[in-house]
This record gives C-alpha cells, structure tokens and sequence, in this order.
C-alpha cells in the first residue's frame, strides 16, 4: 500500500500521534485561552466577555504571589535532590555486588505505591501522635507540627515528593549509564582517576542529556504537584502549602471561578515551557545554537 502512497508514508505514521496531540493538547489549551477571557462569577452557565479582568485580577491577588512562591519554593528543593541523588545511586548500583537486584526493587518500590496511598501512609507518620513525633520527643524535643505549622508543612509534603520519585529517576539514570563507553573508565583508572574524578569527567559528560531530561521532568513534576497537598494539607494551614496547581482546581472546582483558574492556568504553561527551555539550553547548550 506505501508503494503508491510513498512520499506521504512518514506522515500518515504521524498521524495517530497528532490526532491525540490535537484532541487532548491544542483543543483543551485553545479553550482554556477562551475561558480565560471570561466571567463566571454572576452565573457559570452565562459568562460573559471579560477581556484581560481575569488576567489583572490575578496579578493583583496577593494569594497568587503567595501560591507562586510556595511552587517555586518546592521546586528549588526538590528537583536538586531529584536529580543528584538518583544519580548517586545508580552509580553505586551500575557495577555487580550481592544483592543487586533487591536494592534495585527496594528503591524503586515506592514509584509503585498509589500517591494517595503514600500520601494517606506520611498523614499518619506526620500526625501529632505519628511515630516521627515520638522519635523527636524521645529526645527531649517538644513535638512538631509537621502538617499543621506554616513553618513545616510545605517541606513536609516535599519529602513525600522525593521518596515517591528518587527509584524513577535512579532507573532512567541506570539506562543512560548502560551507554557509556567501559573503555573510558579503564583508561581513568590506569590514569589513577579516584571514584569521583572518573565519574566527573567520563559519567556526568556523557549522560548531560539525561540529566537536563531529569531536570526538566522533575522541575515540571514539582510545579504541577497536586495530589500530595490535595490528601495530606488542602493547602494549609494559612496557605502555606497552597501550590498554584492546587489553587487552579480550589478556584476552579469549589469557588466555580472558571475564567480566574483559567487564567492561572495560562500563565503556569507559560513558566513551565520557559523553565523548559531554560533547562535544556543549560545542560544541552552546545547541542543549540541561538
């Protein structure tokens, strides 16, 4: 059938994928645009034109700033430490010892567990009488609000952010570890390269591409992170938690202010593809030229 229809062959294989790009990106993304220009706060059923309102509204709004720095405050800490420590350990797992495989399935076990069930088991572990309290005060310290002090609770639900996703990212590392050259070490190790050395100057050169991927699909994680603060906070207390995404569905589905989180929802696709590019013109700027 390719015979005759030869030089439209790569497009019809494309086609499958646009269709789904056009169904579930473009035409959710040009309605949200649309919803955006709109006000629903006299009736959700007979909006009308709002123009830019939504969008003044939003940069006027104090929770907004707030919501927008508890979001980058979450990714600053998680994605270092979602891109440097499952690095760590696929190095100390690339090579053969006893026991391998079980250490590969112990870390990885938590990508598996349902977030909520995870989020459900940290409520608990978290809970003024939670065996993390008992730790502390048989020490002699007094109990922490680990989800009820503003101080805590942001950095309470990051933890559970990092536990659910070191074992994904220690695989994709494992994979990318898989194609470096083994000759490359060797000759490290003739040179009397140390562990760090050899792993600074052949390892992290050649696997860059999977460490700004990483990059970006950790900092893209932590901006749209929902589920986690939706169990174990709803946000609180005082906002302190309050991620913009969490605030688009707060806006959206309990105050039925659809134009409002539309809008939001705009701006947090404008700095996520920004911190896109940023990332990958970081770790990958020789492969683009500007």
């Amino acid at each position: 059938m390719f015979r005759y229809y030869g030089k439209y062959a790569p497009y019809l294989f494309l086609l499958p994928a646009a269709i789904v790009l056009v169904i579930f990106f473009f035409i959710p993304f040009f309605q949200t645009i649309t919803l955006s220009l709109m006000d629903y706060s006299n009736s959700i059923y007979n909006a009308q034109f709002a123009g830019l309102d939504n969008y003044i509204k939003l940069f006027h709004s104090p929770i907004f700033y707030k919501v927008l720095l508890n979001t980058f405050i979450y990714m600053i800490v998680a994605v270092p430490i979602l891109a440097i420590v499952p690095l760590f350990l696929a190095i100390l797992l690339n090579r053969q010892i006893r026991g391998l495989t079980t250490y590969k399935i112990l870390i990885y076990l938590p990508v598996i567990v349902s977030i909520v069930v995870a989020a459900i088991a940290f409520k608990w572990l978290y809970a003024d009488e939670g065996i993390l309290n008992f730790i502390v005060t048989s020490f002699g310290l007094e109990k922490i609000g680990w989800l009820t002090d503003p101080n805590w609770a942001l950095y309470s639900v990051i933890i559970v952010t990092i536990w659910k996703g070191i074992g994904y990212y220690m695989m994709i590392y494992l994979a990318a570890l898989m194609s470096v050259p083994k000759e490359l070490y060797e000759a490290c190790e003739i040179d009397g390269a140390g562990f760090f050395t050899k792993h600074l100057t052949v390892t992290i050169p050649h696997i860059m591409p999977t460490i700004a991927l990483v990059t970006t699909i950790s900092a893209i994680s932590a901006m749209k992170v929902f589920a986690e603060i939706y169990v174990m906070t709803k946000g609180g207390p005082l906002n302190s938690s309050k991620t913009i995404v969490y605030y688009i569905y707060e806006r959206a589905f309990e105050n039925l202010d659809l134009g409002f989180a539309s809008a939001m929802a705009v701006v947090l696709l404008v700095i996520v593809l920004l911190l896109s590019l940023v990332n990958i013109l970081f770790f990958e700027k020789n492969r683009y030229q500007i």
